[in-house]
This record gives structure tokens, C-alpha cells and sequence, in this order.
């Protein structure tokens, strides 16, 4: 008997669609071997740091965006010109300031006298890999431009809709220790962003590596391009085919139903925040070769897709309890098979 997370969820799959699962096998261990190298390219730039690779790689997959919170110097702007240059894409590096305006990131329409009519100049956001350095450093009403872009993929200007790059994505950095002169987040942006990490510091040995590495020529400018934009898109779309079961999404809700219930939680985790957590779920499996979604991947990515989510109350706050702990607290007490 099949194990019940192979079952695919009756109302998002139809079986006309579903290839046979032989054919569906082949192609991802085709596609394995493929993203298998993609992490060791990316893990010979930054070296010592394969887990928020593979973090970061599954979440372009799953077509979210990252939000990288560390302290300057461990790599997060080497990590987002890497990406693109492995994939043959666009790479756009937006500094954020206090002084930058929504126009200067989503573009604006200009009169041209020679034809008498306005043109629409795209900004830099019209790229396909984005690195938004420091983007709590810009005002509220900048930040708020980049919420149609990341939310839908587009960006509305004089009332005309402008479509993104279908590889559109965000990897938006900030600084957790220095907050003169910044803008924190606010919730409705924090939920924009599928996940949330830090790189942290490299072990002894990895920054020995890194001396060694970096002493004649970054590993950056012998990087090679790997896919073509049709490889690209094949990958994303075979991450539409991994298997989510009810049980597994019924694992989700409860989760996020327990958040919201919290006593130290004024704000749990939204609809959103589910279905980021499931579409995560499938392209990680998609990433370690299987085309099922099991509740280890769930519980594996709940931490950095969930705790930008909840907003802690007073109380917990003054404690200096972080969203981390109530994180792993739900993970213990929420079963997962329903009673």
C-alpha cells in the first residue's frame, strides 16, 4: 500500500495532468543531478554555507523571495550576484537610501516631444535577479512600491500595468545591528518575503577556505552559466508536480491555526504565510529528489518561513522572547495526524 503522502490533494491536481510516476521519477532525478550542481557552484563562491544555499535555491523555485538579515561581510552580496551569473540572468543591485523614491525603483513615465506622448522608462526592478541592499533603509513609501512587484509580479505606473521578468527575484538585505536612520519592515512587507535567514558567521575551517579561495581571484568571476532560460523554466514548472497531501496540508493549517492562538502572539501566521510554508515544502523536496512532500520538510522549513510571519505581544517581547521559540514550542505541541 502507497503511503498516503504519495496521494496527490483531490482539489489542486488533476489527474489528466499528472504524468505517470515512472516519467515523473526519471525527470527528477534528471533535474536532481542538475540542481546538484547548482549548489556546488554557488557553495564554491560561498564556501562553508550549503544549507542557506539550498535555502535560497528552494525558494526561487517555489518563486518567493528572500530577506537576508546579518551583519555586513558574510557574503549576502556575493551570494545574489552568484545566482545570477549561474543562470545567465539579469542582475539589478538596488541601494536602498533614505532620499530614493518609488520612481526610482519601479520606473516613470516621461514626454517625448518627438512623438508627443509619454514613454514609460523602466527602473531598475525590471530585472531578473534583484538585490535590494539594505532596504530597510529607504522610507515607508519606497518600501511600499516594492509590495505589486513581489506580491503579483508586475508594477503599476500611471494607471498602466507593466509585467515583470518571470524569473523576478528578490533577495532584500538588512542590517540587524544597526537601526540609526532605518525603517523597520512592516508586517504587510515582512509577509511578501517567502523566507528569512541569516548566514551567520563561517566555522573556523570554512574561513580558512575562504582565505585560500579568495587569495588570487574571487571564485565569482570563473563561475559559468548553467541553464538556459528554458531550463529554468522547466524546473520551475516540475515543482508544480510534487504531491502535497491532505494530511500533510491539514498539518499546515494546524500549525498556522495554532499561531494564531498563541497568548504571546498578537499577529500569527496568515493564509499567505500556508501557503508560502506548502510551496516551500515542494520545492524542497523537488531539491532532494523526491516528488512528494513529507511532514519532516515542513517541519525543517517552519523556522525561516514562519517566524517573519508573528508579532509577538508586549509581554513576550519584554521577556526577549523571539519568534523562533514559539516556532519550536507549536512544533512540539502540534501533532502531526489529527486526534
Amino acid at each position: 500500500m502507497l503511503p498516503l503522502f504519495l496521494f496527490p490533494c483531490k482539489y489542486f491536481v488533476e489527474s489528466s495532468v499528472i504524468p505517470s510516476i515512472m516519467e515523473l521519477m526519471k525527470n527528477i532525478d534528471e533535474a536532481k543531478n542538475m540542481l546538484d550542481s547548482w549548489i556546488q557552484a554557488l557553495s564554491s563562491v560561498l564556501i562553508g554555507k550549503e544549507l542557506p544555499i539550498r535555502l535560497i535555491i528552494a525558494s526561487f523555485l517555489a518563486r518567493g523571495h528572500v530577506l537576508l538579515e546579518d551583519v555586513p561581510g558574510t557574503g549576502k552580496t556575493l551570494l545574489s550576484k552568484a545566482m545570477a551569473k549561474s543562470l545567465g540572468l539579469a542582475f539589478s543591485r538596488i541601494q536602498f537610501t533614505p532620499d530614493l523614491l518609488p520612481t526610482d525603483i519601479t520606473g516613470l513615465s516621461l514626454f517625448d516631444r518627438s512623438q508627443q506622448l509619454f514613454q514609460f522608462r523602466p527602473g531598475p526592478l525590471f530585472s531578473d535577479i534583484i538585490l535590494a541592499d539594505e532596504v530597510n533603509r529607504a522610507t515607508p513609501r519606497t518600501q511600499s512600491a516594492m509590495l505589486e512587484a513581489m506580491a503579483e509580479g508586475q508594477v503599476t505606473v500611471d494607471g498602466s500595468t507593466h509585467q515583470l521578468s518571470p524569473f523576478f527575484f528578490v533577495m532584500a538585505t538588512e542590517n540587524p545591528i544597526d537601526y540609526e536612520g532605518t525603517f523597520p519592515l512592516p508586517e504587510a512587507q515582512l509577509d511578501r518575503f517567502l523566507i528569512r535567514l541569516d548566514l551567520g558567521y563561517p566555522d573556523e575551517e570554512a574561513e580558512k577556505a575562504i582565505l585560500c579561495a579568495y587569495q588570487t581571484q574571487n571564485p565569482l568571476h570563473k563561475l559559468q552559466t548553467l541553464y538556459k532560460a528554458e531550463d529554468l523554466t522547466a524546473l520551475l514548472r516540475m515543482v508544480d508536480t510534487v504531491t502535497v497531501s491532505p494530511e500533510v496540508q491539514s498539518y499546515v493549517v494546524r500549525l498556522a491555526r495554532a499561531s494564531r492562538v498563541h497568548p504571546r502572539v498578537v499577529l500569527g501566521v496568515s493564509p499567505r504565510g500556508s501557503l508560502a510554508l506548502q510551496r516551500l515544502a515542494m520545492s524542497w523536496a523537488f531539491l532532494q529528489g523526491r516528488s512528494f512532500v513529507l511532514p519532516d520538510d515542513v517541519k525543517a522549513l517552519a523556522l525561516p518561513a514562519l517566524s517573519h510571519r508573528l508579532l509577538l505581544s508586549t509581554e513576550a517581547r519584554i521577556k526577549r522572547e523571539k519568534p523562533i521559540d514559539i516556532l519550536r514550542e507549536l512544533l512540539d505541541q502540534v501533532a502531526v495526524v489529527s486526534a
